[in-house]
């Protein structure tokens, strides 16, 4: 994304292949309370941020798309600590976990770097 262009159709379908594998994951999640409810929290935040670059897409204004960018950042940094906390508590093994854990980190680093070239920033 540069400034005043829409979102980049590859990080469109990178949050929405995001927000599939995490809908898998769910699905997979024991039916206990615990996993359930954080299961929830995961699938909620993560399925966002696809919704929000794609509202960002259809921006009328850099500042728009500047807001729904930082939406989608803060759904991801959130989406991570569910899985943190899926994985600390020993209901989903870590290493199950680190493809998305992967995934959302270059996600949140390429959306920072957007944001901060729409901001005109370095």
């Amino acid at each position: 994304m540069m400034s005043g262009e829409p979102v980049r159709t590859d990080m469109l379908q990178r949050s929405k292949d995001l927000a599939l594998r995490v809908i898998h994951l769910y699905s997979s999640l024991p039916k206990t309370v615990e996993a359930q409810v954080l299961g929830k929290q995961v699938l909620r935040s993560a399925t966002s941020t696809g919704a929000h670059l794609r509202e960002g897409k259809r921006s009328r204004s850099t500042a728009e798309m500047i807001s729904k960018t930082e939406l989608a950042i803060q759904e991801l940094d959130e989406s991570l600590y569910w899985l943190e906390l899926l994985g600390e508590s020993g209901i989903v093994k870590v290493e199950k976990l680190a493809g998305l854990i992967t995934e959302m980190d270059e996600l949140i680093a390429i959306l920072v770097s957007s944001v901060k070239r729409m901001k005109g920033l370095r």
